[in-house]
């Protein structure tokens, strides 16, 4: 069976797509003694506060309806931001090119926690940034854009 996070985000897609955004992403978390579910959602002007709330008021029957999340939880929804986290294929397929910082669960075999270049390519296993550094995807505890100020 697929995961909250999968089947939200098939649950809610279309509404946010007729709504006229993008859905990036869904994330269903524990944080403390709370749980979370963000939907991340994006349009070519970007998304401001209004957005948000307008998605919110579009999705929030739906979920109660479908009554996929047992646990009390916070819905938020909001904008991936400047600096987005790659947690799918389409994230790392449309930023090829783009700076990117990639945090590691431990130390490597060179004794670096954290890397950070220009993504070049990447497959199931392995990701590549500029100067051919492959870094095993199972190692990888973030990756995120990063926006040079």
């Amino acid at each position: 069976m697929a995961n909250i996070e999968e089947r939200v985000e098939k649950l809610i897609k279309p509404k946010i797509e007729e709504t006229g955004y993008n859905l990036y992403d869904v994330e269903y978390v524990k944080e403390g003694k709370n749980y979370f579910l963000r939907i991340f959602i994006d349009k070519p002007e970007g998304i401001d506060l209004n957005d948000c709330e307008k998605v919110n008021d579009a999705i929030n029957d739906i979920l109660d309806e479908a009554d996929y999340i047992k646990d009390q939880y916070f819905l938020e929804v909001s904008s991936p931001g400047i600096e987005r986290v790659l947690r799918k294929d389409e994230h790392l397929e449309q930023n090829i090119g783009v700076e990117v910082n990639v945090k590691l669960f431990r130390k490597d075999l060179n004794g670096k926690k954290e890397y950070q270049g220009v993504l070049k390519s990447f497959d199931d296993e392995i990701i590549i940034l500029d100067e051919d550094i492959q870094i095993y995807r199972k190692d990888i505890a973030l990756i995120k854009t990063v926006y040079n100020w």
